[in-house]
């Protein structure tokens, strides 16, 4: 019979041997940035809905279509584009902020550098369980991580890929034993 195998860090690789880079996390800002999109797509529905047919003499059916088809387009259709295309993602070596609808534009930070967290949280993002990191290294802007959900989670998976990750940088860069060296006991609990 085997041990259960219960979440936590995965095992750490053989000191000198490669790691791959795994995804950690991949997300977006709240959706509830959406409501307002949401409510004019159920409004334009209804009121398409109800003068289609029962438009006054100068105006056609095909003038309230065209009319409705821009409002959606301009009202819900480019927003939610504009929030499917801006995507978060933490590996286990750096965070990438990814956005754009045409032109890509993309930024990194890696863990093995450390940076600094800071939390943001507004009153209705505490309502929703969201809020804004702000990822600073010193060196290069700050990356800010705006509306995320479940930032408690983020926060905490960010803290520990850079934990893991400058030990593992600590640990390669100390110079090999010497051939037939034994091993260190491992230390008492």
């Amino acid at each position: 019979m085997t041990q259960p195998i219960y979440g936590g860090r995965p095992l750490t690789p053989a000191p000198g041997a490669p790691t791959p880079e795994l995804r950690v996390a991949r997300f977006r800002g709240h959706a509830r940035r959406l409501f307002w999109s949401a409510l004019v797509l159920i409004a334009v529905a209804g009121a398409t809905g109800f003068f289609y047919g029962n438009l006054p003499a100068p105006f056609e059916n095909w003038m309230l279509l065209a009319a409705a088809a821009v409002v959606v387009f301009l009202l819900v259709l480019l927003p939610f584009l504009a929030w499917w295309s801006h995507v978060y993602t933490i590996t286990t070596r750096r965070v990438i902020e990814r956005s754009g609808i045409l032109g890509v534009r993309k930024r990194e930070l890696t863990h093995v550098r450390g940076y600094s967290i800071q939390v943001r949280r507004g009153i209705v993002q505490r309502m929703w369980g969201a809020g804004t990191l702000t990822l600073t290294n010193g060196i290069d802007e700050p990356l800010r991580l705006r509306n995320i959900p479940s930032i408690g989670l983020v926060h905490e998976a960010l803290v520990d890929q850079v934990e893991v990750n400058q030990i593992l940088a600590h640990r390669d860069a100390q110079p090999p034993l010497p051939p037939g060296t034994p091993p260190m006991p491992p230390l008492p609990a």
